[in-house]
């Protein structure tokens, strides 16, 4: 069984930072692109930022300059490194790894999301 677990999240004032955390475990085979996707009520889940197992990172427009991804391929991590937080942030992240299994090919898993609020 693969599990993506998230860890971070929380409540910040504007302004402020947080880093949030996907580890990966399981039987993985191969560990392609990683990323994180935000999700608010009544709303289409959207991309933050994605990189790539080379490295290569791709961002939304609205958090461009203010995040960034990184991720630990020994450690089958992913992290998202927040600053400059504002009130539109607030949302459910949720971590996206490809990875193939000793049972499938490549496809994409999805964490189980953890909240994070911008708030004073």
């Amino acid at each position: 069984q693969v599990r993506l677990v998230e860890s971070g999240g929380g409540l910040v004032q504007p302004g402020g930072s947080l880093r949030l955390s996907c580890a990966a475990s399981g039987s993985i085979f191969s560990l392609n692109g990683m990323g994180w996707y935000r999700q608010v009520p009544g709303k289409e889940r959207d991309l933050v930022a994605r990189i790539t197992s080379r490295g290569d990172t791709d961002y939304g427009d609205s958090v461009k300059g203010r995040f960034t991804i990184s991720r630990d391929n020994g450690k089958n991590a992913v992290y998202l490194q927040m600053t400059s937080l504002k009130p539109e942030d607030t949302a459910v992240y949720y971590c996206n790894a490809n990875m193939a299994t000793r049972l499938s090919p490549s496809s994409p898993f999805w964490g189980q999301g953890i909240q994070v609020t911008v708030s004073s």
